[in-house]
Formats: structure tokens, C-alpha cells, sequence
């Protein structure tokens, strides 16, 4: 895997690509590509989720569409099903503030001959595939635009997470599934959380198998994420003021970019349940000796990092910070 530092996050996530041959090593001409951010956010809360962490920046998202296209992709969609029924695309402002996905999306449909997508699956996923689950639920159904992709690329934001520890590129599939389907009624996964949300996740890691993943480690989300809501939830951390730039963390296997990226952030892996799962269920590599690391060591890019509380349980947590998340 890969790490790249520096300031711009475009030019970061094209050197992300370029640390393993660039997109066209991964994307081949006249396939689809399913681009999946952590948008999770975007709708639920009354702050701008780039700025405070909660979310992809959405340069980085951006950057990686176009270099598909450029390799040939017949397709890019760029989706998510977070916690909304619909984002307004318009809405969802690049972290300089210059642009937003729905202006891009214009004009790499306008520059490139393939198709560019924006897909909020809780409205816009035109079906449901089921992936067999380890949990209780047996099958997990995910949307078809992610199930029936020739490619499927991660990018999440790196968070410490109050039930997952860290959240990253395996959690980020998370989003691949309905709200409507699991929530119970409100736009919360519950029967996901109460089947075990770890297992869960990896289930659909293991069907989709992803190809490659680029981790957003710019302005993060420390303590009680995956939302920032200082006092009870999580807090805002700007890259730049621990580790002199924003980072960037890259590769194909998805258990050692996240395993990677919670050592970055101080935390140890022997205690992370989900990456210990990964790990057994042979979906990933989490051992640092057997992780390859280019661009940068370790020790060059850990930073403190306040830990999530995990002691309370989901609706334990959940009821009474609603108010409280959706006031920020």
C-alpha cells in the first residue's frame, strides 16, 4: 500500500493511483466503475459534513471519476446510501468550496465519452442483490448498481467510530445497503447493528470485493464519531496541525489500508474487533511485518488521536444524541 502527503487533494489522489500503475491498471476500457465515498452525512445534519469531517472530500471523489473515464471506463457511478433519502448533489461542496459533485458531473459528461452517475442509493439504486451473510439475517441485500459493477473502488474518511473503533474502507460498505430496508422506519441501519454490524459489513466486503481503495486522511473525525458534534459525539481534525500535511492512504487490499490507518492513528489492532475478523476470515492482510508500505514509514506518520468510547450499546447511544447531532 501507499501513503501520500501533501496539500492538494486532487493531485494527491492521482498519485494514489499512480503508486500502483495508475487507473488504468485497475480499470479496463468499456467497464463500469462503482466509485463508493462516505457521504453518509450529506442530508442528516445542518453542517457542512466536508468541513467537519463526516465525509469524503469530494475532490478526492472527483479526481478518481476523471482518471477513470481517462482509462476508458464506460461508466462511473458515484454513490452512496448513507443515512438520506436524497442528496442534492448541488449541495455537496468540494472542501475549497469552488465546485460541487453535481457541477463536476456535468462537465466530466460534457469532456469524457463515458457515462458519469450520481446515485443516492436509498432513492436512485434501480434494485437489491443479496450477498450471503455469517449473521443471523443469512443474506444482506446490497444495491445491484455496486453488485453488477465491472469495478468497485473505496473511498472513505478515515473516523474513530463509537461501535466500530475506526471506520474506513471495509465499514465504508455499510452504505452500500437500504435504509428502508433496515432502519426500521428512520434512516438508522438497526438490524444491521443488532445481527452484528461488524460481520455485516465484512459479508458484503467479502461478495464485492473490492478493487482498490484510497482513504481520505485530510480533515477526520477523532473520538466519539462517525459525527462531529463536539460535547457528545466527535470532533474535527484537520491533518495538517498533527502531521504537517493531509494524507492520503492507498491499496488493493482493504483489511491493510485500514489496519495501516488505525496504527497511524494511534490505536492498536489487536483491539479492533472487525480488523481481527478480516484478518481470520482471510478477506485481508492486518499484520504490520507483512504490509508493505511505500512513500512514507510508520513511525513518520503517527499522530495522537482521542479514542471513541465503545462501552455503551447502539440505542444507548443513539436516542438520546439524535437531537443533539441533528442540531449541530
Amino acid at each position: 500500500m501507499a501513503a501520500v502527503r501533501g496539500t492538494d487533494l486532487a493531485t494527491m489522489a492521482r498519485d494514489a493511483l499512480d503508486a500502483f500503475g495508475g487507473a488504468g491498471a485497475i480499470v479496463h476500457e468499456g467497464e463500469t466503475v462503482f466509485i463508493k465515498p462516505n457521504f453518509g452525512a450529506f442530508g442528516m445534519v445542518k453542517y457542512n459534513p466536508v468541513e467537519r469531517g463526516d465525509c469524503t472530500k469530494p475532490e478526492i471523489v472527483i479526481a478518481v471519476a476523471e482518471e477513470c473515464l481517462k482509462a476508458g471506463a464506460k461508466e462511473v457511478i458515484i454513490g452512496d446510501a448513507g443515512q438520506s433519502k436524497r442528496y442534492d448533489w448541488g449541495q455537496v461542496y468540494t472542501l475549497d468550496g469552488t465546485t460541487t459533485m453535481a457541477a463536476e458531473a456535468a462537465r466530466l459528461a460534457s469532456q469524457y465519452s463515458g457515462k458519469i452517475t450520481l446515485a443516492c442509493l436509498n432513492a436512485d439504486s434501480p434494485g437489491w442483490t443479496p450477498v450471503h451473510s455469517y449473521t443471523r439475517l443469512e443474506k444482506i441485500y446490497i444495491s445491484s448498481l455496486i453488485a453488477q459493477a465491472d469495478r468497485v473502488i473505496s473511498l472513505p474518511v478515515l473516523k474513530s467510530h463509537r461501535w466500530t473503533h475506526i471506520t474506513g474502507a471495509m465499514k465504508n460498505f455499510v452504505g452500500a445497503t437500504s435504509t428502508a430496508r433496515y432502519g426500521l422506519g428512520i434512516q438508522w441501519r438497526f438490524r444491521l447493528h443488532n445481527a452484528g454490524i461488524e460481520q455485516s459489513f465484512l459479508d458484503i466486503v467479502r461478495e464485492v470485493k473490492p478493487d482498490f481503495t484510497i482513504l481520505d486522511c485530510s480533515v477526520c473525525c477523532e473520538g466519539n464519531g462517525p459525527h462531529v458534534c463536539p460535547g457528545y459525539w466527535g470532533e474535527t481534525v484537520d491533518m495538517r496541525d498533527r502531521l504537517g500535511s493531509w494524507l492520503l492512504l492507498s491499496g488493493a487490499d482493504l483489511a491493510a489500508v485500514d489496519a495501516t490507518a488505525a496504527r497511524v492513528i494511534s490505536h492498536d489492532v489487536s483491539t479492533i474487533t472487525h480488523l481481527q475478523m478480516a484478518y481470520n476470515q482471510g478477506i485481508g492482510q492486518i499484520q504490520e511485518p507483512q504490509i508493505d508500505l511505500l512513500g512514507a514509514s510508520l513511525a513518520e506518520l503517527q499522530v495522537p488521536w482521542k479514542k471513541a468510547d465503545i462501552t455503551a450499546g447502539f440505542l444507548e447511544v443513539l436516542w438520546p444524541g439524535l437531537n443533539l447531532l441533528l442540531g449541530c
